[in-house]
């Protein structure tokens, strides 16, 4: 019948149609997933002009190996990351971490020949969530002239001459007056203490700032920002990432309010802050007040995370070898014996003939592996051993 037909006719078009749409949406998912296939090839599988990459994996899209790189490990070993790199490829290997392509290097030679090219080959460099959390204008950020510039500021806080001068009188009062009072407690949390007892000098020593007299509290702020530092960037309220950020800008606050404070003021306070505010207050200065506030931020972290965390592990190599605790009291009782007053202060001539104590402190920087790794960037294609090539990359430097 004609309505028999008009049925079959208006079937037969419906799916034709259908079958249109249906190879143009196979076409297209296939143009999508050969163009995803190459562009997953070209993430794992970067290109070096004229040369060759060490061997790795790039690990996932976008994420590379982000989440294990940032899993939790032992303070003073080789972070499980490397170490099983450093089994599967060598002392050179390749990764992807936090959007970044980077070759990591635990080789001596090329980690010598690397600091060796500073500024010709190689310039330091950090990663995006790294900047974000030290902030843009982190002495990290600069190079050159500026950053030789800071360094030279914090040489008169912590330089040799201040060693020579204050800095070794005070740090041994202070640990004296700490000591005896663990000694109370009976049983302590080393790290903890002995974070609190550096926090404590250098706040004193770089802004006058005390703790117990204060209404904002600068360490909480920074115990968050600690927390978080080595964690996932995944900035969202609830993660350690998250907190680290929010730890940093409330520590940051803080500083500034002292600097304002200080400004103000005309009463000197013969710390670090003093002469940070010389600087600001020159005509032709290279340092702004951002800067200086960030680089109090930044001595704060630096001082008393790292010290707490080798004298932590000092304590702990030391007791895991009686001998070296024999042979370091021996050192200092010879010492003690020498003095016309055994509770006299402490001499720089004292300090120099301490042999075997520095041999300690410096295995214990050896061994403790307070900073793991360093970030340099390759300014140019940069052949190593004759046999790989580093094309503008990021390299992290294992030592």
């Amino acid at each position: 019948t004609p309505h028999t037909i008009f049925f079959y006719i208006s079937s037969f078009f419906l799916i034709k149609q259908f079958l249109a749409k249906v190879w143009v949406f196979v076409v297209c998912l296939t143009a999508l997933l050969v163009k995803l296939g190459h562009w997953i090839y070209t993430q794992t599988n970067p290109k070096s002009c004229n040369g060759k990459l060490p061997p790795g994996s790039m690990g996932f899209p976008i994420i590379g190996e982000t989440i294990e790189f940032f899993s939790p490990y032992s303070l003073h070993d080789i972070p499980p990351f490397v170490r099983k790199r450093m089994a599967r490829y060598g002392s050179l290997f390749r990764t992807n971490f936090v959007g970044r392509n980077v070759v990591v290097s635990t080789d001596p030679e090329v980690n010598h020949f690397i600091f060796q090219q500073e500024r010709t080959s190689f310039r330091i460099s950090y990663t995006q969530s790294f900047i974000d959390i030290f902030g843009q204008q982190s002495m990290f950020s600069y190079h050159g002239m500026a950053h030789k510039y800071l360094r030279n500021l914090i040489r008169q806080l912590v330089g040799p001459e201040k060693l020579k001068g204050k800095l070794m009188y005070e740090i041994n009062e202070a640990t004296r007056r700490h000591l005896h009072s663990w000694a109370r407690h009976g049983t302590v949390d080393i790290k903890e203490v002995t974070s609190e007892m550096i926090f404590k000098y250098f706040a004193k020593k770089l802004i006058s700032y005390d703790e117990s007299k204060a209404s904002r509290k600068l360490r909480e702020n920074y115990k968050a920002f600690m927390d978080g530092l080595i964690s996932f960037p995944l900035n969202i309220p609830g993660t350690a990432y998250h907190a680290c950020l929010q730890g940093r800008k409330n520590a940051t606050k803080v500083i500034k309010d002292i600097f304002d404070e200080r400004k103000k003021s005309t009463i000197p306070h013969q710390d670090f802050l003093d002469l940070l505010l010389e600087e600001v207050r020159k005509e032709e200065k290279i340092l702004n007040e951002a800067i200086a506030v960030d680089l109090v931020f930044m001595l704060l972290f630096a001082t008393h995370e790292t010290i707490s965390s080798a004298m932590t592990l000092l304590i702990k190599f030391i007791s895991d070898h009686p001998e070296v605790l024999a042979e370091l009291v021996k050192e200092h009782e010879t010492i003690l014996r020498s003095r016309d007053n055994e509770d006299g202060e402490i001499t720089w001539q004292e300090y120099k003939s301490m042999t075997f104590t520095h041999m300690v402190i410096n295995e214990t920087v050896r061994l403790a592996n307070i900073v793991p790794g360093i970030f340099r960037k390759a300014l140019k294609d940069v052949e190593v051993k004759g046999k790989f090539k580093f094309l503008m990359i990021t390299l992290t430097v294992f030592d």
